[in-house]
């Protein structure tokens, strides 16, 4: 083969590198224009690995992260959901106030990040025939190497993996925080304050600053996003419905973590 050929060839592979992945197993829309017309192929790209990151002190706790993946997970449909993590935390009502039934997950605890992603990529690699509607994985440490062959994994059986980015300190976030990753796309979410409703005293609606920092084949974008129902599904709040599109919209309440 000629050196053009060759040439010819490599450019093609990394053309179908660099595509989006929302054309080889299709999306999850969010239900929300603003939000959906940010992603290539107008929503969430299955067959893929998302990163949620938390900030300041979340990136601990994960919280939010995880409020963000449960309702991801509930416009999956049903199916089991398993759940890599290092320790006990996840709060059962959370869960379900996003639409995600703790009945669902199956758990595996690992002590390590390692073992987490063995177990991440195992599960997405028997998603298919055990019919799992996702993966999620909590970890510190993600290197490239592993985030590729999650991917991978991924893009064989069409399953969604949710990685929630965990950091045990300050130094090792800052260390994690901006390395290149493998994941289709990133986002960060942080708690603001609640939203008054008029007439009811010391009750808002949650909201989240939802900020998608990477998209394979789309551009950085961010928005305000209030409380919807359990059901994962995301809504223009009333208020907003007759005005031209604006960055808010509502995705659920929040959750916290037990212990």
């Amino acid at each position: 083969m000629s050196d053009a050929a060759n040439l010819a060839v490599l450019r093609d592979r990394i053309r179908r590198i660099e595509q989006p992945a929302a054309g080889i197993n299709g999306v999850v829309p969010f239900g929300c224009a603003a939000l959906d017309c940010a992603l290539p192929g107008g929503g969430l790209a299955r067959g893929a690995v998302h990163e949620i990151l938390g900030q300041a002190g979340d990136e601990e706790d994960g919280a939010a992260a995880a409020g963000f993946a449960a309702s991801i997970i509930a416009r999956l449909g049903a199916g089991p959901v398993l759940w890599c993590l290092k320790r006990p935390d996840l709060y059962g009502p959370g869960l379900l106030a996003h639409g995600l039934g703790p009945a669902r997950l199956v758990l595996v605890s690992a002590p390590r990040d390692d073992r987490i992603l063995w177990a991440v990529e195992e599960g997405l690699r028997a998603a298919r025939a055990a019919g799992l509607a996702a993966v999620v994985g909590e970890v510190g440490r993600l290197p490239m190497v592993a985030g590729r062959r999650l991917q991978l994994a991924a893009e064989r059986t069409g399953a969604i993996a949710l990685l929630l980015r965990r950091w045990r300190s300050g130094d090792e976030a800052a260390a994690e925080r901006n390395r290149p990753s493998a994941a289709v796309t990133r986002w960060r979410i942080a708690s603001l304050p609640a939203a008054e409703i008029p007439g009811e005293k010391g009750i808002g609606r949650p909201r989240w600053r939802v900020e998608l920092l990477r998209c394979r084949g789309g551009a950085p974008a961010s928005w305000e996003m209030e409380v919807a129902d359990a059901t994962g599904h995301v809504c223009v709040p009333a208020e907003l419905a007759d005005r031209p599109p604006a960055r808010r919209y509502s995705l659920g309440p929040s959750l916290r973590r037990a212990g």
